[in-house]
């Protein structure tokens, strides 16, 4: 009989520091309904100094290192659009301040919002491979747009675990499988530039456009038709964008309810509503978030829609197992939320402008978290434990 792999642990974390959409919408002379109603997002993470998306990754993993130990993980995969160096995966920092064995494969994944899902596959397959072996995936990110463009309002922080085995205790990853790709330029970061490009009318059009087809490929490979998935979980770069995804998924798949399919979703947006867009981690926080807030039993599916612009799509389910409320940790996220300070337009455009420094530079001591970003010292960056 083939074991189930899956997930057995997750785990994320946020920054010190947040913006409320309310005051964006105040300094831009706008309604606060634009963004509260019209995308879906109340808040804004936001980085201190001496956060970036290594000590958030980090900060992530820690409880499920504490829980499981770190002596079966011989792979830790990194997911991030928001990387730290051209050539050096973000995740050997993370390596070091977790204290994994030397004897770990690590390794960065890039393409957008997606990788994080790619990460999760590729560690289905190691562990098919080895049963005994562990693996920990990680999706950390910074979202980041130039002020006062159409994208500002969908910035924001965070980062997410995920612990991967055999015989999992969370969620059974089922092998059906549908993919998209297509080459277009509905958001890209070239090397020249600290913040994404963005076309987001395009980009809705690609993501919608995506949907369609991964889903019809994954039913076309075996996978569950839309009547067996309990819930979805969609990348949310913002809330409203999810709405939208099920409304279109729901009507193609000839849903009985429209409206009750959307509806399902509202579980899944708690905990993004306040981070705003963290990329690769985004449909994953939405999972967190469902299996936080929802009332779920175990055997139901959900299904998982991962898009990454550019562009790259996936749908693929889990089934949820016996007990796994028992492995979760309700409300840690939500507690990191809580204790965040609230910043003000003026100190968030500082904190904005600021992140563009280049060369070496030391940080001021201010996160909440187990470890920091001391800064660049001979160009190479340095991280501590707090």
């Amino acid at each position: 009989m083939t074991r189930a792999i899956g997930i057995t642990d997750i785990s994320a974390a946020t920054t010190s520091l947040f913006l409320p959409l309310t005051a964006l919408a105040e300094a831009q002379g706008t309604s606060a309904g634009k963004y509260l109603r019209g995308i879906g997002q109340h808040e804004m993470s936001v980085p201190c100094e001496d956060e970036d998306i290594v000590t958030l990754a980090a900060r992530a993993a820690a409880p499920i290192i504490e829980r499981h130990g770190a002596g079966d993980i011989r792979t830790l995969l990194f997911a991030t659009e928001t990387g730290i160096d051209q050539s050096k995966a973000a995740g050997i920092y993370v390596h070091e301040l977790l204290g994994l064995s030397e004897n770990t494969r690590v390794l960065e994944l890039k393409e957008a919002c997606y990788s994080a899902t790619a990460a999760l596959q590729f560690a289905l397959g190691i562990v098919a491979r080895n049963p005994g072996e562990k693996v920990l995936v990680i999706a950390s990110d910074i979202a980041r747009y130039e002020l006062d463009s159409s994208g500002e309002a969908t910035q924001g922080a965070g980062a997410l675990a995920m612990l991967v085995c055999a015989d999992p205790a969370i969620m059974a990853i089922e092998p059906a499988s549908g993919l998209f790709t297509e080459n277009v330029h509905d958001f890209w970061r070239p090397n020249d530039r600290t913040t994404a490009l963005v076309d987001g009318r395009f980009s809705v059009t690609v993501y919608l456009r995506a949907v369609i087809s991964a889903y019809d490929d994954y039913v076309s490979r075996g996978g569950a038709k839309f009547a067996d998935l309990s819930r979805v979980c969609f990348h949310q770069p913002f809330t409203k964008m999810a709405a939208k995804a099920m409304q279109t998924l729901a009507k193609h798949a000839g849903a009985e309810s429209v409206a009750n399919a959307v509806s399902s979703l509202e579980e899944t947006m708690i905990l993004n509503r306040r981070l705003g867009n963290t990329y690769t981690a985004s449909v994953y926080m939405g999972l967190l978030s469902l299996l936080e807030h929802a009332e779920l039993e175990a055997g139901e599916r959900i299904g998982i829609f991962s898009y990454g612009s550019g562009a790259v799509a996936e749908f693929f389910a889990g089934t949820l197992i016996e007990g796994y409320r028992n492995h979760l940790r309700p409300g840690a996220l939500t507690a990191q939320l809580d204790a965040r300070r609230e910043i003000d337009y003026a100190e968030y455009r500082e904190r904005h402008t600021r992140a563009d420094r280049t060369g070496d530079f030391e940080t001021r001591v201010e996160g909440r978290g187990p470890f920091r970003f001391a800064g660049v010292r001979d160009s190479i960056r340095a991280y501590e434990k707090a």
